[in-house]
């Protein structure tokens, strides 16, 4: 979570919303940063009726109102493993089998994770043509004349390539938003790290890991939140 995107964009509580109530966000805790990123801390509504907390995790602010639903749902990708070998992490899958959780998950990452960076896999994969999504983007962009001055939400930025496009066409800053913390972790990467890593899905459920450097747009003006779209975490206007 950059801390320039926090104070341009002053996210506010989203449990008070719900009654109704604009309550400001404050950073009480960064317990790990790195260049201008909270990777690791806590975000605090002040308001003495809610005093609700919401955690940073891997750089990425949890802004939803039903937040301890929200980490039952997605405990295997808030505490999930990510340093396995894939031989290791191919034969587990192989236990799991078809339908489980870590298969459905890797299917999504994927799905999208190709999308959005196929085309920059130095082996080829997507033979360095844009993504269906990016390309529509684009479309869509020309149509619209560009895009407005501001700060510009990508809502459902999925693995976050398309936000780093909007940044290449504005001025201002980009937040990608959407709820599934695997993908957000994936634009993260690109943004923090400059490289993303996913399970390449080759056949059932083999997969092959594919890791790979990157160089997005304009990554200063861009960070990644966790939020629900149709409930947003900002103040009217």
């Amino acid at each position: 979570m950059r801390r320039e995107h926090l104070e341009a964009l002053r996210p506010v509580c989203p449990r008070c919303l719900r009654r109704g109530v604009e309550s400001p966000l404050a950073l009480a805790a960064a317990w790990r940063e790195e260049a201008g990123a909270v990777l690791e801390g806590v975000l605090h509504c002040p308001d003495p009726a809610c005093r609700s907390e919401y955690p940073v995790v891997d750089g990425i602010p949890l802004l939803v109102a039903d937040l301890r639903d929200f980490c039952g749902r997605n405990q295997l990708s808030l505490l999930g493993r990510s340093d396995l070998g894939p031989d290791l992490e191919g034969l587990l899958g192989d236990c799991l089998g078809p339908g489980s959780a870590q298969d459905v998950r890797n299917q999504v990452l994927s799905t999208y994770a190709f999308d959005h960076w196929g085309d920059l896999d130095p082996e080829g994969a997507g033979n360095g043509r844009p993504g269906a999504v990016r390309e529509l983007l684009a479309r869509l962009l020309d149509l619209a004349g560009g895009v407005p001055a501001g700060p510009v939400l990508d809502l459902g930025c999925a693995a976050g390539r398309t936000s780093f496009d909007l940044a290449g066409r504005s001025p201002g800053l980009v937040l990608g938003a959407d709820l599934n913390l695997d993908l957000l972790r994936l634009g993260q990467s690109a943004l923090l790290r400059g490289r993303v890593a996913y399970p390449l899905r080759l056949a059932g459920i083999a997969y092959a890991r594919r890791a790979f450097a990157v160089r997005p747009e304009h990554p200063e003006r861009v960070d990644f939140w966790c939020l629900d779209a149709a409930e947003p975490p900002f103040a009217a206007g």
